[in-house]
């Protein structure tokens, strides 16, 4: 089995409550339908429908203080509870001990030493790597993940070949804030095409998409919505061209935040684990997930068939 692991920062399941909560006013007519009708609220968990199920995520797992994006994401990738291990939450890029995790054992690392395919299907930018290349600029979690296992981030010359996707999803933000003018600009549904295309090169394709989390932060509902929104576009997109049969998408997020504008903080909420695909593939993906530990556990299983000897 494949999968798309569509990473979401900084969304939580939050109250239904449209004073603070994006999601109960955007018009996201996709997610609508794959959640029954449903918002994406706290509400909304547990749901298992015909196309979608919906689990929540303990995103706290057991340690005080308020989740951050390292730990979060470290957990995310290496199934373990790396908040415990070291004693508390911590972000937004991870320090030491964190990056010890990454780098000793990760999703990336046992699929490539297993023989299976996984990529970052994200784009970045020349000036990107010249900033880590100077040390001005560290890796954060997912891409320390990503070449600490020898896989290579993607580039402007994947994006302008379209064997990437930007983290905008149409690459206007290369022409508007990278100035870089003569970037190809796509629609979100076309985005949404064109990373269904892309992931099906792949047993794991990765997108991180971190405007929701900036929107969070800015307390912003109307960028909040306009995120929520583009983002069901995409999504219509990716489902049109996405083949149920061999493939599953999941959509996550590492802790909360754009759920609550109330706050610029990060939220104590559980997350969400949107599964897309066949019944009997989602239910088999879907046992036993309860926290973020449980998500790099639940790909292995996945993707490998089972009895297959793994390193």
């Amino acid at each position: 089995m494949k999968i798309l692991f569509l990473f979401l920062d900084g969304v939580g399941l939050g109250v239904d409550d449209p004073r603070i909560n994006p999601f109960t006013q955007a018009r996201t007519p996709i997610l609508h339908k794959l959640l029954g009708g449903k918002q994406l609220v706290a509400d909304a968990a547990p749901y298992l429908g015909s196309k979608a199920s919906l689990l929540a995520l303990d995103a706290c797992m057991g340690v005080d203080g308020m989740p951050q994006s390292a730990t979060g994401q470290a957990t995310l990738l290496t199934g373990q509870n790396v908040p415990a291990a070291i004693g508390y939450h911590y972000g937004p890029k991870p320090n030491h001990l964190i990056a010890t995790h990454l780098r000793n054992g990760n999703i990336f690392n046992v699929l490539r030493k297993n023989g299976k395919s996984a990529a970052l299907l994200n784009a970045y930018p020349g000036r990107y790597f010249e900033g880590i290349s100077s040390g001005k600029r560290i890796y954060s979690a997912i891409p320390l993940a990503v070449t600490s296992a020898g896989i290579a981030l993607k580039t402007e010359a994947d994006l302008l070949q379209g064997n990437a996707i930007a983290a905008d999803f149409t690459a206007q933000g290369w022409r508007d804030v990278l100035h870089l003018p003569d970037t190809p600009v796509i629609t979100h549904y076309q985005a949404g095409e064109r990373l269904a295309a892309i992931a099906r090169g792949y047993d794991l394709g990765f997108f991180e998409y971190w405007l929701s989390d900036y929107a969070g932060h800015h307390q912003d509902m109307t960028q909040a919505l306009a995120i929520l929104e583009s983002f069901d576009t995409m999504l219509a997109g990716l489902l049109n061209k996405w083949d149920d049969n061999e493939s599953l998408i999941l959509i996550t997020s590492d802790h909360g935040n754009l759920e609550d504008l109330s706050t610029r903080r990060h939220t104590q909420n559980p997350v969400p684990a949107l599964v897309i695909g066949k019944p009997d593939q989602r239910g088999q993906f879907s046992e036993g997930l309860k926290s973020l530990s449980d998500i790099a556990p639940a790909i292995t299983r996945s993707v490998f068939p089972q009895g297959e000897n793994r390193a």
